[in-house]
């Protein structure tokens, strides 16, 4: 039977916002959940995974047959040893092992399962692993294996001696790092040359992609027989909503839901789209919907039935897409049938676009385009005139038709708590949908970015509270400045003639190793150096230089400097200044070595701002 892994470590790290590690290992939780996925190391029918307890030889093998590219049964009629008989439990993977000569027994013919196993015995099975044999290494034993154990990184995290006995805690380091290691024969790290799962771009463990790739599903809340798709009891298992930590309860119906039976986990999505069928692709066996102006994968054998020429719906109908994990298609239902079906958003666009109509036919009409609180663009045909861009609109939709409606401006001002989880006297509910607007631009942001941050009057623009009384869906005016662009100006030529009654501007800049330029008849007085510049549509509002700080230390996403710490923005753009060059580098290659680091801001922490630009000299 397969074990369950520890479903605090779920909650702490199954997330969407996952990010590979830095170094070869950072925390338990990274190294758990990847051995989990993979089903090299889980939990006990509790959860708990035991990490201060000493391994045996007979569970080392089974990790160790695990994180091989061989699969074994459950049962063996071979007894490879006298004290592994075939009814023994591991016997099966000691038989494998033996087979593929990543083990031995002792020199008096037994394998002793029982006993616990040190750091050099599974030190030498993981080089086996990667292809080394005895003959790879020469002098005393282990001394060679050891070295190799170095000098391929595979003691990351492992602080033990040759000869001290492992625990689950160092058995789940060696096989983590054992991961990324390069194998003897390809050359290439291990996870991708031999067990086949993917890498980041920096040859890292690509967590999300690995846990995504141990999914099942997905079903659809309220399907008849969906629960009897899950194979494990829901009840007790660790819920991931939204990429927020939940619970079985909260499971409501039209929720996608995918699984892992092996780590005992769901993770559950809610997000839906209700517009017009433009097209289908292809008729017969759809992949593709078109909806609002936005196409759409399929996913399951059921949503594809639907929009079939066989099912309920074809293009010119209304229809509500229950999306899963990467906005695919998990079903297609009528509007009306699923909470929400309607979007509230900015309009980035308003142009005419054409559609099609039922009968096959085009028509061009007007048209908006609405950045969502979901975060995602949607485009709606209408019957009236087009709303002009920067607008604030609800989208609603019905089997009758698309009703665009603007969106007057709310009141609502307060603190946000420190935590991120109230905003004054409201708390903010869970998957709460926040859009920061400027202009015809906008960005989603989650509650703890605006953490410690004061709304004040004009901040606001719409909020919706749910039935709980909690803020469901939030719209700002500028609150935190992500949207906006930073960079470096590069060179600067302001001209001033006739005693300033004519004057000119030229400005060249980089913006994340894109050059780019401003010239026009407005001088904006900035100097060579990090700046912000705020635009409108094809207008700039404001052109400025950013506040300089001497940084002391980072640490992660904290810059210590003048005995006060300062927010780094996720999206820091990071320069090597060399003369008056500036080159596009990373925050990573800049800390911790001779560099001496400027950080550049664009407003207190306290009021949103971040250091949005760091020059290393």
């Amino acid at each position: 039977m397969k074990k369950r892994v520890l479903s605090a470590l779920l909650a702490a790290a199954l997330t969407l916002s996952l990010v590979t590690p830095a170094l070869a290992v950072t925390s338990r939780d990274d190294a758990a959940q990847v051995l989990a996925a993979l089903d090299i190391m889980t939990g006990d029918e509790s959860g708990n995974l035991n990490l201060s307890a000493p391994v045996t030889r007979a569970e080392f093998v089974k990790m160790l047959m695990a994180a091989s590219p061989i699969s074994v049964g459950d049962v063996t009629y071979v007894s490879p040893y006298p004290d592994v008989p075939s009814t023994h439990w591991a016997a099966p993977y000691v038989e494998a092992a033996v087979t593929a000569g990543y083990v031995t027994g002792y020199l008096d013919g037994t394998f002793r399962p029982s006993n616990t196993i040190t750091l050099a015995e599974g030190v030498v099975m993981a080089l086996r692993l990667l292809g080394y044999t005895n003959e790879d290494f020469s002098g005393s034993f282990p001394a060679g294996q050891m070295s190799m154990y170095k000098t391929l990184d595979l003691d990351e995290g492992i602080t033990i001696g040759q000869n001290d006995t492992m625990t689950r805690q160092d058995a789940m380091y060696l096989f983590y790092n054992l991961l990324t290691a390069p194998s003897k024969t390809t050359g290439q790290p291990y996870l991708s040359s031999v067990l086949g799962y993917g890498l980041t771009a920096d040859g890292k463990v690509d967590t999300l992609a690995l846990l995504n790739g141990t999914m099942d599903g997905p079903v659809v809340v309220g399907e008849a027989g969906w629960r009897d798709k899950i194979p494990f009891d829901i009840s007790k298992a660790s819920v991931t909503r939204n990429g927020a930590v939940s619970t079985a309860d909260a499971l409501v119906d039209n929720d996608v839901v995918y699984w892992s039976d092996t780590m005992n986990a769901l993770w559950v999505y809610t997000n839906k789209i209700t517009g017009p069928i433009q097209a289908i692709s292809p008729t017969s066996a759809p992949t593709s919907v078109t909806v609002s102006g936005k196409s759409y994968a399929i996913e399951t054998p059921t949503a594809a039935y639907a929009l079939s020429d066989l099912g309920a719906f074809e293009v010119g109908d209304s229809v509500t897409l229950l999306l899963g994990r990467d906005g695919k298609v998990a079903a297609a239902i009528a509007p009306g049938q699923a909470a929400a079906d309607s979007v509230v958003g900015l309009v980035v666009s308003s142009v005419p676009k054409t559609f099609t109509d039922k009968n096959g036919s085009d028509y061009t009409a007007s048209s908006v385009t609405v950045l969502a609180t979901d975060g995602n663009t949607y485009t709606y045909s209408m019957d009236r005139s087009a709303i002009r861009a920067g607008s604030l609109v609800q989208v609603t939709s019905s089997s009758s038709g698309v009703d665009v409606k603007v969106l007057a401006s709310a009141s609502l001002t307060g603190k946000v708590s420190a935590d991120g989880q109230r905003l004054g006297d409201l708390s903010f509910a869970d998957g709460v949908e926040i859009l920061d607007t400027y202009g015809d631009k906008g960005v989603k942001i989650y509650p703890g970015r605006l953490a410690g941050m004061e709304l004040t009057r004009g901040m606001v623009r719409y909020y919706l509270l749910d039935g709980n009384g909690d803020i469901c869906r939030l719209v700002l005016s500028d609150a935190t400045g992500d949207m906006h662009t930073y960079g470096v100006v590069t060179s600067v030529r302001e001209v001033d003639n006739s005693g300033g009654m004519s004057t000119s501007g030229t400005y060249v800049y980089d913006v994340g190793g894109v050059p780019g330029s401003l010239t026009g008849a407005r001088v904006y007085q900035v100097q060579p150096g990090p700046f912000q510049m705020k635009t409108d549509g094809d207008e700039v509002d404001r052109f400025v230089n950013l506040t300089g700080v001497r940084i002391d230390t980072v640490d992660g996403r904290t810059a210590y400097a003048e005995n006060r710490q300062y927010a780094i923005w996720d999206d820091v753009l990071v320069y090597e200044v060399r003369g008056d060059q500036y080159y596009l580098t990373s925050l990573s290659l800049v800390t911790g070595g001779d560099y001496s680091l400027t950080g550049y801001y664009d407003k207190d922490q306290s009021q949103g701002g971040r250091i949005r630009v760091i020059l290393a000299h």
